[in-house]
């Protein structure tokens, strides 16, 4: 009876366990089939209605969970347009409506969804209710049906580790092809509808919102940011270095509209409610409608929507007058949130929200209670006997233990999402959750009530939203300053199997540009930085997928913007001990800006020229090849840093960067032994690199080499290809392969692995 009462019957606890426990399932098991689907959950039903146990009923709520999933899985609208269109890009015509708010890049470029209605191929027609990634550059708005010809194809897979996979995203939201609209004429808008009536409202309603709560703020983009982000979850609008810090010091989720939103949304509106002199259930009714109004609003996020169905759950209770139980109804919310979409099992907003719930009502009381005895007083004393003083610190230490137990808490929930997810260990958010969350409470009624202002005056809501700038100005403050602490936060590597190499590079694949980074011995350096547009979506996300939290040494080979551009931020982030540059002069404008900036870095400067070596790690150094001192060249190509690689004393890689035939000459007429296992080359603005002659010296077993089909100069030529093949070199050309790493281990063993594809080369010693 006692072990009844401390753990009360909450039977969504094992319906959600069970539900999830089937998705997982049918994610990796084989598919039955129809029969065999309808065999399943018809066995676990009957069994369920003969038999009337807690387990068989959750055997039913697997069976029925692992069909749904199933057929969602395999018998889907996405699927039957995957076998429509083939994976080779097919030319298509469609017609559909916009099923997303369109979001336009800086180039004018609009990304959304369509709900397709009907496809045409080599003339033919075809009926569907698929959805697809559409970019088209022209002005689109959601609900609107639109006419387009363009190429359908399959979602590329993310090119470097850490990258975000987009295809694998998108594809849990039933979306498996992207269609390209080559030309803004291409495609027409037939008519303009409004879509989804609840869904086009709150878009209307947060454009509106947004407009209100960022008014007389035009001065401050970046407050402007932070406050949409926070009362209205508008996170795509917020720049990286503003959203960083708040995922540094485990704040990020203020971003979220979550249980911490909803609560305050619900106090306001049950205080509107009692001052209109409404009764209790019909402010309760009305306050659960509003809930999930402001859930669309948010735009229908899991952390949203299940808070939203939290808070029915729970207000429920006043039309039953019967107690509500907070983990029942997190389950509760979980189960309803499955059965709309199994897909959210996969999502990081589902796990990192529940996750973090679930502990939240499991562990934050017993630690609350452990915490407040730590300062309690005997018990059997009466309060009439307490100071002042200690009355005050009763208090005081009360509400600082609560704080803490529901960070601790939250801490706890989040550890293993954020690890898996984002590769962060946040300690710091501990203490800044305490001095930020109260806040940022504020920051959100201020905004609702501008928002709830701006009806009566203008005036009004203008001066709530002066007073939201000081606080958001604090927010952001403390946060940069909880960012700073040293070990407040810090980046681990992906779980992986140790290689114990002795030097390892990996050469991403950034387009035309280049970025190489080494590992030896603990030590992390990056050469080149690629181009600066391919710093947040890859170089960053690689090397914090690695643990990187400072770099060594930054390396710039060249002037190039496709090899430099990103060095700035790169600095910034990852703050190099070393900075080292070619010593032949530079023209371009990039190296200018970049070089007063390298000079005001804390960072030692060096310049690399024939001759410089640096110790790496043990038995491990690189030796600079070229440029010799004082050299001069009319092309920043060839200029370029040529590095080698020696691991155990032997001579193991070769960094060519982006040189071409001048350069190679001149390494062959220096008569420096060239010999080395692999090369790792970019393309020579010329088109000409990687001669017969120099091969010849090299003597590599494999090369990995960029390639792109535009420009002409940056493509790998076919004769030079099959040239190469014919010498018997393993050849990685990375517009096939990804990024590619190479493995250096004691002996001189060698090993060249593709992350796009399954390529590998193993090498024994020379």
């Amino acid at each position: 009876m006692d072990a009844a009462k401390a753990w009360p019957r909450q039977p969504f606890v094992g319906i959600a366990l069970s539900a999830i426990a089937g998705v997982l399932a049918a994610d990796v098991l084989p598919f039955p089939g129809e029969i065999g689907l309808a065999a399943c959950v018809g066995g676990a039903g009957c069994a369920a209605i003969l038999v009337r146990r807690s387990l068989v009923t959750y055997g039913f709520a697997a069976a029925a969970f692992f069909a749904l999933h199933e057929l969602r899985l395999h018998d889907s609208p996405a699927a039957a347009l995957a076998r429509l269109t083939g994976n080779a890009p097919t030319a298509v015509t469609v017609r559909g409506f916009v099923a997303t708010q369109p979001k336009v890049s800086a180039r004018g470029i609009a990304t959304f969804t369509i709900a397709l209605r009907q496809i045409e191929i080599d003339g033919v027609s075809h009926a569907t209710s698929a959805r697809a990634l559409v970019r088209w550059k022209q002005t689109a708005r959601y609900g609107d049906e639109v006419h387009l010809f363009g190429t359908a194809e399959p979602i590329p897979p993310p090119r470097n580790p850490g990258e975000f996979d987009m295809r694998a995203y998108l594809a849990r939201h039933g979306v498996n092809r992207q269609l390209f609209i080559r030309y803004p004429e291409n495609g027409r808008i037939v008519r303009h509808t409004t879509g989804n009536l609840i869904i086009a409202a709150a878009d209307r309603t947060r454009t509106a919102l947004q407009a209100i709560l960022t008014r007389d703020l035009d001065d401050s983009p970046d407050v402007q940011a932070a406050i949409t982000g926070m009362a209205l979850g508008v996170r795509h609008q917020t720049p990286q270095d503003i959203e960083e810090p708040f995922q540094q010091t485990g704040t990020l989720h203020l971003f979220a509209v979550a249980g911490l939103h909803v609560a305050i949304v619900a106090q306001l509106l049950w205080i509107v409610a009692r001052l209109a002199r409404l009764g209790r259930k019909w402010s309760t009714g009305a306050i659960i409608v509003a809930l999930f109004f402001y859930s669309a609003v948010t735009g229908l996020h899991t952390s949203s929507v299940r808070a939203a169905i939290m808070s029915a759950v729970l207000l429920s209770g006043y039309f039953v007058e019967r107690k509500v139980f907070a983990l029942n109804s997190v389950a509760a919310a979980a189960v309803l949130i499955l059965c709309w979409d199994t897909n959210e099992v996969f999502g990081v907003g589902f796990q990192l929200s529940f996750a973090v719930v679930t502990t939240i009502v499991l562990i934050a009381d017993p630690l609350f209670r452990l915490l407040r005895k730590t300062f309690a007083v005997d018990p059997f004393l009466p309060r009439s006997l307490f100071s002042r003083f200690q009355r005050a610190r009763q208090a005081i230490w009360s509400w600082f233990a609560r704080g803490l137990s529901v960070s601790a808490a939250a801490w706890i929930g989040a550890l293993v999402p954020m690890l898996a997810y984002y590769n962060l260990v946040t300690p710091i958010s501990l203490i800044a959750n305490l001095a930020v969350v109260p806040l940022a409470f504020f920051v959100l009624a201020a905004a609702l009530t501008s928002a709830v202002a701006a009806a009566f005056s203008g005036t009004i809501s203008v001066l709530f939203n002066n007073a939201n700038w000081l606080l958001t100005r604090g927010v952001l403050a403390l946060v940069q300053v909880f960012a700073q602490v040293p070990m407040g936060h810090w980046y681990v590597e992906h779980p992986h199997r140790p290689s114990h190499a002795l030097l390892e590079l990996t050469a991403l694949d950034v387009g035309t540009g280049g970025a190489v980074h080494v590992r030896s011995g603990g030590r992390d350096w990056l050469i080149d930085a690629g181009a600066r547009r391919d710093f947040n979506r890859t170089t960053r996300e690689y090397l914090r997928f690695r643990g990187v939290n400072r770099l060594n040494a930054l390396l710039l080979t060249h002037a190039d913007a496709g090899h430099i551009g990103g060095a700035r931020d790169v600095i910034d982030v990852f703050h190099p001990q070393m900075i080292a540059e070619s010593a032949a002069p530079a023209r371009s404008a990039v190296n200018r800006e970049l070089a007063g900036y390298i000079a005001s870095s804390t960072a030692h400067h060096e310049i690399a020229r024939a001759g410089t070596e640096w110790r790496l790690g043990r038995d491990v150094h690189a030796r600079v090849l070229f440029p010799p001192a004082d050299f001069r060249a009319s092309s920043a190509d060839d200029q370029a840093i040529v590095l080698q690689f020696f691991a155990g004393g032997k001579c193991c890689a070769l960094l060519m960067s982006d040189s071409g035939e001048a350069t190679e000459r001149a390494l062959l007429d220096s008569g420096v032994d060239l010999r080395s296992d692999v090369i790792i080359k970019g393309a020579h603005r010329s088109g000409i690199s990687g001669t017969a002659d120099f091969l010849a010296a090299v003597q590599p077993k494999a090369i990995v080499a960029t390639s792109r089909d535009f420009p002409e100069s940056e493509r790998l030529k076919d004769e030079w290809v099959a040239s190469v093949r014919a010498r018997g070199i393993q050849l990685f050309r990375q517009d096939e392969t990804g990024a590619v790493r190479v493995l250096v281990f004691r002996g001189g063993r060698i090993e060249v692995r593709s992350y796009l594809t399954s390529q590998v080369f193993r090498s024994s010693n020379r």
